[in-house]
């Protein structure tokens, strides 16, 4: 890349969007029936881009509040970053009423997303047989651990457990040390991506032919998925090891110690070499024997590393930063997630945005990645307390019902 910027600014960007959606999504009905966190995730997703989404819950549940509180409020940042954008409707679905109250909902619906284990929606009644006896072209996502078809199907799953049983577990860590699980969730994230996604197209489908499915995401399928193709090497005779925090086909590749602070640096290109060679003051290496080719660096790796380490071990990792990236190279300074959320240009991408809170507090949420000129997407609200918006939302459903007698639903668990 050369630099070159096609805007100027967010202002450019944003110079025809559009002030009366919601975002791409306004108009799309989801049902949130979920726990944890994949298929929150989903649909907070989907949410991002402007669906209604109601979340499905039990009206004075405690699902997603996990500690810490966030600082200066009394709600667990668990519920309010993965609830976002959302609204809440009470029902306890185990229950005939609630049951009842479910399916008058789904009749509105375009997507319903789930993530309990398969078979439990069926067991209260409102699985995916009875779903689309309210609403034939439905689109039901379902996430789980290992899918909804397998040998391994009703076994329960956590996000770390599905990081081991896909290997990937054990490629991450240091080379003589053990396995290492992620520290976000990572099977978690993959399955809730994966699960909008599943929806978009499903959405698509049903556009042109009007056929709603089923969809299913299973977190298992999906760290194989996000794993670089390396189970294809596996299956090949190939198993890839663990490598820590360096690469099998870039030297060099690593965290170096700075005089302050670390840093992150990459030379996938033998032309980036001779950039480096010149930066670090041995410009001899650029066409070295043992150094000048790709390959020679992969051959070598202790004595490329050795060089660049000792370089760096001179001077801050802010001074090596700036004068690495001023030549074109791709390298970061290793920073805290504090030292992250303190930079301004977080700000310039809208990426923590002040949001008001179901207590009436404020707290910075993570905003939407994908960014849209024409339709624009933020967090609108925090996440509702659990059951906020169930007499709204019944009511829109009984005023929907035209000629239908109003009912009156028993929302308590």
């Amino acid at each position: 890349m050369d630099g070159h910027a096609s805007y100027r600014d967010a202002a450019d960007f944003y110079r025809e969007a559009r002030e009366d959606l919601a975002g791409p999504l306004d108009g799309v009905r989801v049902l949130d029936v979920t726990k944890v966190w994949s298929g929150p995730l989903t649909s907070a997703i989907l949410a991002d881009l402007g669906a209604d989404v109601i979340r499905v819950e039990l009206p004075h549940g405690r699902d997603g509040e996990v500690p810490p509180r966030i600082p200066g409020t009394g709600l667990s940042w668990f519920r309010q970053t993965v609830n976002r954008n959302k609204r809440s409707v009470g029902l306890d679905l185990r229950e005939p009423s609630g049951r009842e109250a479910f399916l008058r909902l789904v009749a509105t619906a375009d997507v319903v997303v789930e993530n309990y284990r398969p078979g439990t929606l069926d067991g209260w009644g409102v699985g995916w047989t009875q779903c689309r006896a309210v609403r034939p072209d439905l689109v039901l996502v379902s996430i789980s651990g290992w899918g909804q078809y397998g040998d391994r199907r009703a076994e329960a799953a956590y996000d770390p457990i599905v990081q081991a049983a896909s290997g990937w577990m054990s490629l991450n860590g240091d080379p003589d040390g053990g396995p290492v699980r992620a520290p976000t969730f990572l099977a978690d994230e993959l399955a809730g991506l994966h699960g909008a996604i599943g929806a978009l197209a499903a959405l698509w489908h049903r556009r042109h032919s009007g056929e709603g499915q089923h969809v299913d995401v299973a977190m298992f399928d999906t760290m194989l998925a996000g794993s670089a193709g390396l189970h294809t090497l596996a299956a090949a005779g190939r198993p890839p090891g663990r490598w820590g925090n360096q690469t099998d086909f870039v030297v060099p590749a690593n965290v170096y110690d700075c005089a302050e602070g670390q840093v992150y640096l990459a030379v996938a290109l033998d032309r980036h070499w001779r950039e480096l060679a010149e930066a670090i003051g041995r410009p001899e290496l650029a066409r070295a024997p043992r150094f000048a080719r790709a390959a020679d660096r992969l051959a070598n790796r202790a004595e490329v590393d050795a060089v660049v380490a000792h370089w760096c071990a001179a001077r801050p990792a802010d001074v090596a930063v700036a004068e690495l990236v001023g030549r074109g190279l791709t390298v970061s300074r290793v920073r805290t997630v504090a030292e992250v959320v303190a930079d301004p240009y977080l700000a310039q991408r809208s990426m923590l945005q002040p949001t008001v809170l179901s207590d009436g507090s404020t707290a910075p949420i993570v905003g939407p990645a994908a960014k849209f000129s024409r339709t624009p997407t933020r967090v609108r609200h925090g996440a509702p307390a659990p059951g906020q918006h169930t007499a709204q939302v019944l009511a829109e459903i009984d005023a929907a019902s035209v000629g239908t007698p109003k009912k009156t639903y028993d929302t308590t668990c």
